[in-house]
């Protein structure tokens, strides 16, 4: 892992980021304001078991959502931002919806663009109970994490350019360059303390130099983002329209045309795969989800160094025992690996495989599948 230096260190910790000078244009001056005062709160009609926030949110599938109250989270769907929380009581109608910043007669918009990133349209609840009935051990995680871990469809630029920045990262540093990255594009409100900003577009984001980038601590990764922007700039049609057009091929092919892009492993493609472009059987296959497999699915490579080829059959064991959806099983399988969420499960969950006396070296499958060309 890359160390940042002090002084990139200090910028980027700012809590209000500021876009980058002197070569990209500055924004515009806007007076910022706390937008929770006349908050107005819908419902979504959507129980915990189909959203949990906390199993949704804070679990690396997005770095652009804040914890904004005891059961709130907001960020940012397009040009709207959005708060969501849930009630108290626990209701049919569990999780509510307020909108800080979009034009009254674009409110039905902000909803369908909302009820789209949330994938509502795949009943999550339906899908745990045929998992649960194939697989014992989720049943059981099911039973004591409860329901409501959902795959984002997020913005294909957007996941692309967040998992860029996670290469070799932790999920503190990764908020804080993505976090800089957000502050380039139009400012929309601020929420407990919170700046938040519509993503930047694919032109804004070619106005910043990779020297700006590597003052901002982002390292090696620098390259990576003004690379791929480069890229995707030269593609016909424009880059953005690219990566949504992937959402209609197989998954080989897209996992094929992502790792044309400059610092997109097998790993990241399959995350931008699953989390922005419907793949919903992508298994993105690090340390974590090598160790549930070698496990629960695949005992006989425990101990094995992971290799591409046996990338690919992990994810193939992953699609074999949970099918269509296998990407959403392994969500929830990684997110009870998380330490906060351990914590809340029996010591027997813990205990399992965890024995310290046992070292290996695993080695993550970054390096792009041969014969891959797009």
């Amino acid at each position: 892992m890359h160390s940042l230096k002090p002084t990139s260190l200090a910028i980027m910790m700012k809590k209000k980021l500021k876009p980058i000078t002197p070569s990209p244009p500055s924004t515009p001056q806007i007076i910022r304001s706390n937008t929770t005062a006349a908050a107005k709160w819908v419902p979504l009609n959507l129980a915990k078991s189909e959203l949990s926030l906390p199993l949704t949110f804070p679990t690396g599938q997005t770095f652009r959502w804040r914890q904004t109250g005891p059961l709130q989270y907001t960020g940012v769907v397009g040009p709207h931002l959005v708060s969501l929380r849930h009630s108290s009581d626990g209701g049919a109608g569990d999780v509510s919806y307020c909108l800080h910043r979009t034009p009254s007669e674009a409110e039905a918009e902000a909803e369908l663009a909302l009820r789209d990133f949330l994938n509502v349209g795949i009943s999550l609840a339906q899908m745990w109970d045929v998992f649960s009935a194939s697989d014992p051990r989720f049943a059981e995680l099911a039973r004591h994490l409860g329901g409501g871990a959902r795959v984002l469809r997020q913005d294909p630029l957007e996941c692309l350019v967040q998992f860029l920045c996670s290469s070799n990262n932790n999920i503190s540093r990764i908020t804080t360059m993505v976090d800089f990255v957000s502050s380039l594009g139009e400012y929309l409100g601020t929420v407990e303390g919170f700046d938040f900003h519509e993503f930047p577009s694919l032109e804004r984001l070619s106005m910043v130099s990779e020297q700006e980038f590597r003052e901002a601590g982002f390292g090696y990764r620098a390259k990576y983002i003004t690379s791929t922007v480069k890229k995707l700039q030269s593609k016909d049609g424009g880059g953005e329209e690219w990566l949504r057009s992937l959402r209609e091929l197989e998954l080989e092919e897209v996992i094929c045309a992502l790792s044309t892009l400059p610092g997109v492993g097998p790993k990241v493609a399959a995350c931008i795969a699953l989390f922005s472009l419907d793949q919903h059987h992508a298994i993105p296959v690090d340390t974590h989800v090598w160790q549930i497999a070698t496990r629960d699915l695949l005992p006989e490579l425990a101990g094995a160094r992971l290799t591409p080829k046996l990338c690919s059959r992990v994810a193939e064991a992953f699609v074999n025992k949970y099918g269509k959806y296998a990407g959403w099983a392994q969500t929830m399988l990684f997110i009870a690996e998380l330490p906060s969420q351990r914590a809340m499960l029996p010591s027997h969950f813990s205990n399992v495989n965890r024995k310290k006396s046992v070292k290996r070296k695993i080695v993550e499958a970054d390096t792009i599948a041969e014969n891959c060309s797009w």
